[in-house]
């Protein structure tokens, strides 16, 4: 095993970053390969299931808690302190009203449903709930090999050995990388890490010679790249086939061990690892040097825009579940504060740097697949692990508040033009119907066409619920 120590800074909540972080080792001689058959488990529906129109979902994961009452659900008749700097615009969708500072996305708000009711009490920052719609507060927010799987994790799980590229791709880094601390909510969790995320990994950088300016996040740019995935200089493929040929023989000799799940886990990660350094495909989906110069402006030449274009490469190589996170990257370099945790200058921030990106970034993908025909079949989701306080703060900030935020999500198998459930006057609390995390993740599996009551086994065999009492928000799944 190897450890590394974190940062001795303290996230925003209090707790220090000098965690631990364990990263098991992927050797080349140790354990075997054994998969279980898992082709039948999405067949297990009742009769009358309704197909998913969705074969695909992109989640882009906006960590740190966005402000979603200055996004998507402003309060333009509240107290100042309330109702905050920016008002509604009409959107494409009548009746549906969204910032002013998403010109882009306002276009396309008859594409999307906002849903205005979620709500948790797992505690601030746990991004378990949004993941793996799992809602009990934690002693602290790295990962256990006991928590739930991610949906993205279940997605790999019940598509194992197909094809020649993994079901759950994470960009452009593991999450709370540039926090140097590992959260807790994108992993397999009980189901073992061999359907943990193949994760991409990135150098995010700010614009040559810019000096970080307290207040004011830099552009994160960048571009996420798959690990281990170039040949040394006298490392042929043949070679390479040779030695993947002699590790299978020490494998052998090994087999005893596969009912450990570590083993068996690394042969997988073993198995990925060749096939990375050969898969033409999945480099080719990571390749952006042959884009037209035009499209990367669209999305934007960010760490944000490059993984979201890459996203949308990986969804048309049939990749099913790709996670785009905006992260924040404060102890890895002098990027200054990023992600969305607004505690001061909320509404700067906003409109000079988040808000702009993500309208042009978004709404480029909206084009992208509508262009091509795969909107109507891919799902794309909008997130974050929370929102944000109802009153802005001395700071001019907005604070954490898991107890009513919005949720938005667009393309294959939404009803578009769509608003569900309803926050009070101060975006505070919920008014009208209720959401859980839990039943954000039903509807993800439902418009996937995957049983949201599907059950799979525990360390111990016990069956578990993907969606564990969620229940589908029919009235946005079109």
């Amino acid at each position: 095993m190897l450890t590394l120590l974190g940062s001795p800074r303290r996230c925003c909540d209090g707790r220090t970053r000098r965690e631990t972080l364990t990263a098991g080792a992927l050797s080349l001689l140790g354990g075997g390969f054994d998969l279980p058959n898992l082709f039948a488990a999405e067949a297990r529906k009742p009769a009358d299931a309704r197909p998913g129109k969705a074969k695909n979902v992109i989640l882009l994961y906006l960590l740190g808690g966005a402000a979603t009452q200055d996004m998507w659900d402003l309060k333009p008749d509240a107290p100042a302190e309330i109702r905050g700097e920016f008002r509604p615009v009409d959107t494409s969708a009548p009746g549906v009203r969204i910032c002013e500072h998403l010109p882009l996305t306002a276009k396309w708000m008859h594409r999307a449903a906002v849903v205005r009711s979620v709500n948790h009490k797992a505690g601030c920052h746990n991004c378990l709930p949004s993941y793996a719609g799992f809602e009990q507060p934690m002693p602290d927010q790295h990962p256990r090999d006991t928590d739930p799987p991610s949906m993205g994790a279940v997605c790999e799980y019940l598509r194992a050995g197909r094809g020649d590229l993994p079901d759950y791709l994470y960009l452009p880094c593991w999450l709370g990388w540039g926090q140097v601390f590992r959260r807790a909510g994108p992993y397999a969790g009980f189901l073992g890490r061999r359907y943990d995320p193949l994760t991409s990994e990135c150098s995010p950088h700010a614009d040559p010679g810019e000096k970080p300016v307290p207040g004011k996040p830099s552009v994160v740019r960048g571009m996420p790249v798959l690990p281990n995935t170039a040949f040394d200089a006298d490392l042929t493929a043949a070679r390479l086939s040779s030695r993947r040929g002699l590790v299978g023989q020490l494998d052998d000799r090994l087999r005893a061990m596969e009912a450990a799940d570590a083993p068996a886990g690394y042969g997988r990660l073993q198995r990925r690892a060749f096939d990375l350094l050969t898969s033409s495909r999945l480099r080719g989906a990571f390749d952006l040097s042959k884009e037209d110069p035009r499209r990367l402006d669209r999305y934007g030449r960010t760490l944000f825009g490059h993984s979201t274009l890459i996203a949308r490469k990986l969804v048309e190589e049939g990749v099913r579940f790709v996670n785009v996170t905006w992260d924040l990257f404060w102890d890895r370099v002098q990027v200054d504060y990023d992600a969305w945790d607004t505690h001061t200058n909320n509404f700067a921030i906003l409109k000079g740097n988040k808000l702009p990106h993500f309208d042009q970034t978004f709404t480029a993908l909206l084009e992208d697949l509508a262009a091509s025909g795969l909107l109507d079949e891919t799902l794309i989701v909008v997130m974050s692990e929370m929102g944000r306080t109802p009153r802005v703060n001395g700071n001019a900030g907005r604070d954490h508040w898991t107890h009513c935020y919005s949720v938005v999500l667009a393309g294959g198998g939404v009803r578009g033009g769509t608003v569900y459930g309803a926050s009070d006057a101060q975006a505070a609390y919920v008014k009208d119907l209720p959401v859980s995390t839990t039943d954000i993740c039903a509807t993800i599996y439902k418009a996937l066409g995957i049983d949201p009551d599907l059950t799979v086994p525990d360390r111990t065999g016990r069956p578990h619920p993907v969606a564990p009492g969620g229940r589908p928000i029919e009235e946005v799944l079109g």
